[in-house]
């Protein structure tokens, strides 16, 4: 019984791929697939998605199961269950600050506070939580560059080094939360392909484990 995995393109893609290798699953390389976006792997079928589909992807039942980040999970939660963390692509969701503003822990945040992001939901909710009145622009391209420009006091936005932060000028001021990729799966499908799907599931994770 085949069963299908969505793998997200971009940064998380070559952990997806290390890790099907590792699971003896499928040996898959980047170069190899191309633009090829459904390659069959004997017992496996890859789908290869831009990662925030990747939980829509499943949700629906196109897939089984997939390799998404959980910062897309924050902002699309969804009906999938959260399996395993699979321990590669960490990084930080991080408030981000001009290096001269006066913005650092909540005691010196204003009154109402300008965030770009392109994680709104999350964003959102995390202020909140804390009692803090936010406005948030939701940006699509390169966020850090609305606080240089006025736009907004600061941003919230992944980082796994500080690098890109840094060479623009900001520096972080909180943490929201730690992002690496995860294992989810289509509830329907854990329940009438189990064997299937748990087979596949079990690999995975022993892959992780055995590298960990």
């Amino acid at each position: 019984m085949t069963v299908s995995i969505a793998l997200p393109t971009g940064a998380l893609m070559g952990g997806a791929l290390e890790l099907l290798k590792r699971s003896a699953l499928a040996n898959l390389g980047a170069e190899e697939l191309g633009r090829q976006l459904l390659i069959e792997s004997g017992a496996l079928r890859v789908i290869l998605v831009r990662p925030a589909d990747v939980p829509a992807y499943v949700d629906h039942g196109a897939a089984d199961v997939g390799v998404v980040g959980k910062d897309i999970l924050w902002e699309s939660p969804g009906s999938h269950y959260e399996l395993v963390d699979l321990c590669f692509g960490a990084c930080r969701l991080v408030l981000a600050v001009p290096a001269a503003s006066t913005i650092d822990g909540p005691e010196t945040w204003p009154p109402l506070l300008r965030i770009a992001t392109k994680y709104p939901r999350t964003a959102t909710s995390w202020f909140e939580a804390r009692g803090q009145a936010v406005e948030v622009v939701r940006l699509h391209g390169s966020v850090e560059l609305a606080p240089q420009v006025g736009l907004v006091d600061g941003i919230v936005d992944l980082t796994a080094t500080g690098r890109t932060l840094r060479e623009n000028g900001l520096r972080i001021a909180g943490v929201l939360g730690e992002s690496s990729a995860r294992l989810i799966a289509n509830q329907v499908s854990l329940k009438t392909r189990s064997e299937a799907v748990q087979s596949v599931v079990a690999r995975l994770r022993a892959a992780v484990t055995h590298a960990g």
